[in-house]
């Protein structure tokens, strides 16, 4: 499974590098992506006219680029071994908005990490909360729910660490039912509008998932989240979200 460029990925990954583009508050396609430059900032490499030691790993051209939706891009590279080594790069998107001006460049960035091993004469024991936010949805809105997840372990700080580390990494599903409303489902089947969909859009800790109300009826949704990881599988609580008029 590909991670994205907040999960801390490692040397041998596939790692999800995305774009979104908005032009006046709406998603909206680039005329033409031409390339995307992958540099390693190399500590080796630092002069006075790159300071920032930059150090062309890989180039891309814009065919490999896959155009999602509107204005949403990803681009999968493969962080081999003999390419990618530890530390930080900064992806260049070359794009182009229209015929008229000329491409520009647009930088971001993310970080290889050393692989996570952790060792223990005693199986994971412990267990993660949730929360997310919003909770009231007005219907026909469409936007991200923000699930947190955090650790439920002692605050010492090499232990939260790691198990901060395994929830960033870790297979997060989301699933959804109506709980009551107009027109419920006699039928539990029908009432389940999200069935352990994966959380795709991930950020450390954070995972993001959009929630369309257009078609759905306004009423009290029950929404869990489930975390595999270690041999585990971890399902939280059920809570609450609202649609409303």
């Amino acid at each position: 499974m590909a991670k994205e460029r907040y999960q801390n990925p490692v040397v041998g990954d596939q790692i999800n590098l995305r774009l979104f583009s908005y032009n006046s508050n709406n998603f909206a396609d680039f005329q033409e992506i031409e390339k995307v430059d992958v540099y390693y900032l190399d500590p080796e490499e630092v002069t006075a006219e790159n300071p920032e030691g930059r150090r062309l790993v890989e180039s891309f051209d814009g065919a490999a680029v896959v155009a999602e939706d509107t204005g949403r891009y990803s681009l999968a590279v493969s962080l081999e071994q003999d390419k990618y080594v530890i530390g930080k790069y900064v992806d260049v998107w070359v794009v182009r908005v229209n015929s008229e001006e000329p491409a520009g460049n647009i930088e971001q960035v993310f970080d290889v990490y050393p692989a996570l091993w952790y060792t223990t004469p005693m199986p994971i024991v412990y267990d993660f909360n949730f929360y997310f936010q919003p909770n009231k949805f007005r219907k026909g809105s469409k936007q991200y729910l923000i699930i947190e997840i955090r650790p439920n372990v002692p605050t010492a700080g090499d232990l939260r660490k790691y198990y901060e580390n395994l929830a960033i990494v870790s297979d997060l599903k989301i699933s959804i039912e109506q709980r009551c409303g107009d027109c419920l489902s006699q039928e539990a089947d029908l009432r389940l509008i999200v069935d352990k969909v994966s959380v795709d859009y991930r950020e450390k800790r954070f995972g993001y998932y959009q929630f369309d109300t257009e078609e759905l009826n306004c009423g009290i949704y029950d929404v869990w989240f489930q975390l595999d990881f270690g041999g585990n599988r971890y399902i939280s609580d059920k809570q609450q979200i609202q649609i409303y008029d």
